[in-house]
Formats: C-alpha cells, sequence, structure tokens
C-alpha cells in the first residue's frame, strides 16, 4: 500500500459533519468564477481550438484573445441583466494587456479573486522564493484595483509542494484549486488555516466543451442537473456549486443563449434555499461562523 498522502486534509464523509446554513437559512450556495486569461503570443501554454501547425499561433491565440475583446462584455450584459455578481478570476497581467477589463469586473461589484500572472505559465514548477515571489507581486498588483484579494485559483490548476503553505503565507483566505468536496473544507498549512472552497472542474466549460467536445446546450443540462441534484441533498446538508466560465469559450455569440437560459430558468425560479454569491462570501461566512471541516 502507498504512503504517499498530501497531508493537508483528512478523510471525513460528507455524511459525518456537522450541519449549518447559508446566510437567511439558505442550503445552496452558488457562484459563477469567470476567468479572465492572457496567453503568450508565439509560445506558451493555452487552450487549442485545433492543433496548431506553426508557431507564432495565430489562430489559437486569436480564439483566446477574443474572450476579452468581445466575450467578456457579452457576459457583462447578460449577469447585469440577471443581477449576478460574480467571482471574477483575474491574471494579473491583464491590467496591462487588457486596459478597463478588470476596471470592469470591479465597477460592477465582482469579487476580484487571484489567478496568477497569466495562464501562459503553469507555477507548479516553481520553487521556494520564486513562487513566493510571483503571489506577493499578483497580489500587489491586483490590490491596486482597491481591494486585496483573498482567493486565488491557480493558472492550470498547477500548485507546487509549498502553494498552500505560501498563499496562508502572502494572507490568502481560500483557494480553489481542490475539486475534492462540495463543502469548504480547510487545508492544513504551516502558517495556519486555509478554506478549500469548491469549483467545479466537471461544471466547468473548458473541459466540457474543449476536451470532450460538447456544446453549449449540453453545458446548460448539465447545469441544470447539477442544480436538481444539489438542491434535492440540500436539506441533510449545506453545499456550494462554483460553475466556472470562460469569455473566449461561454462568450462566444452561438453559446450565450444556452447559458442565459438557464440563468434566466434558475433566476426566475426563486428558489428560497439557494444562495447566489461569490467564492469569497461563502469563505466570508465560513470562517465567520468557524464551519469548515
Amino acid at each position: 500500500m502507498s504512503n504517499s498522502n498530501h497531508d493537508r486534509y483528512d478523510y471525513r464523509p460528507i455524511t459525518e459533519r456537522p450541519d449549518y446554513h447559508w446566510p437567511d437559512g439558505r442550503r445552496l450556495a452558488i457562484y459563477l468564477g469567470v476567468n479572465y486569461e492572457v496567453f503568450d503570443f508565439g509560445g506558451g501554454l493555452g487552450p487549442k481550438l485545433a492543433p496548431s501547425q506553426t508557431e507564432p499561433d495565430v489562430m489559437n491565440y486569436a480564439w483566446r484573445d477574443y474572450g476579452n475583446r468581445v466575450g467578456a462584455w457579452r457576459l457583462f450584459d447578460l449577469f447585469d441583466r440577471l443581477q449576478l455578481r460574480t467571482t471574477a478570476l483575474l491574471n494579473a497581467d491583464v491590467l496591462e494587456r487588457c486596459p478597463g477589463l478588470a476596471e470592469a469586473c470591479r465597477d460592477r461589484g465582482d469579487e476580484i479573486a487571484a489567478h496568477g500572472s497569466s495562464n501562459a505559465k503553469a507555477q507548479g514548477n516553481m520553487v521556494g522564493l520564486r513562487e513566493d515571489s510571483l503571489i506577493a507581486d499578483v497580489t500587489e498588483r491586483l490590490a491596486t484595483l482597491g481591494i486585496r484579494p483573498s482567493g486565488w485559483l491557480g493558472p492550470w490548476i498547477s500548485e507546487s509542494q509549498n502553494t498552500p503553505d505560501l498563499l496562508a503565507k502572502n494572507g490568502y483566505r481560500y483557494v480553489l484549486d481542490w475539486a475534492h468536496d462540495d463543502q469548504p473544507t480547510r487545508l492544513s498549512t504551516k502558517y495556519g488555516g486555509l478554506l478549500s472552497v469548491p469549483y467545479s472542474q466537471e461544471i466547468n466549460d473548458l473541459p466540457a466543451i474543449i476536451e470532450r467536445h460538447q456544446e453549449a446546450e449540453t453545458f446548460a443540462a448539465m447545469i441544470r442537473a447539477g442544480v436538481e441534484q444539489l438542491l434535492s441533498e440540500c436539506d441533510r446538508r449545506p453545499l456550494v456549486l462554483g460553475i466556472a466560465l470562460h469569455p473566449f469559450i461561454m462568450g462566444q455569440a452561438h453559446r450565450v443563449p444556452a447559458l442565459a437560459r438557464v440563468l434566466t430558468e434558475l433566476r426566475e425560479a426563486d428558489d428560497p434555499r439557494i444562495w447566489w454569491t461569490t467564492a469569497g462570501d461563502i469563505a466570508a461566512h465560513v470562517e465567520a461562523n468557524d464551519m469548515a471541516v
């Protein structure tokens, strides 16, 4: 038997944990985590719509850049119409590369969360001071928007052995990298506890549409089914659903109508069990009431 373990959290089945409520007695917390990302031209990591033939890979680079130039603003219109505040997962390089985009997230009241510097590199191969410096630099740059970010999503969900420790050291309250649960859980670090807030790798447009080759209607059906199932369980336990979106994917003109329909249905149903919120407000509520296991 392997002894390999991360020692970040213990095993405790969801059926054997204390019960608690979200604000106003609600039972299912739903938030939209919207990824605002930049990539390198002529190299670096990046999702691919189709195989690249040469560098610079103009087709895939431009497809990704469409999200910042057009898709994000189309999604803003949808979120405004539905009065939805989101968690904006921002690469810090967006500040220089896409002037006004991060500010638009802030100005519409979205939570600003850190998503590394860019999505052209994964931080998991960084060591020691290099990763610590990256986290500190990203934090300070995003803080120029007016509030210091308290949440982190690693580019490509990439972590080194030290990432949770370094996030806690740099003052982060929560991380979204660990998709191991439907409730917030506490990660052990050298600098105290760090909350893991659920962020779905299933109800996530990038793996659903790009990796599995599904389309918007199927993705919308996944959202419907996920909410339906979680609502059927939430009388027994409080739950979280993070819906992950990328403007260069779901911000495409032919995909927005399906997303709009499902979000409109859920909003108009006005289910008293649902708390429409942000990842940061989930973490703050858990911390204030000392509820995480």
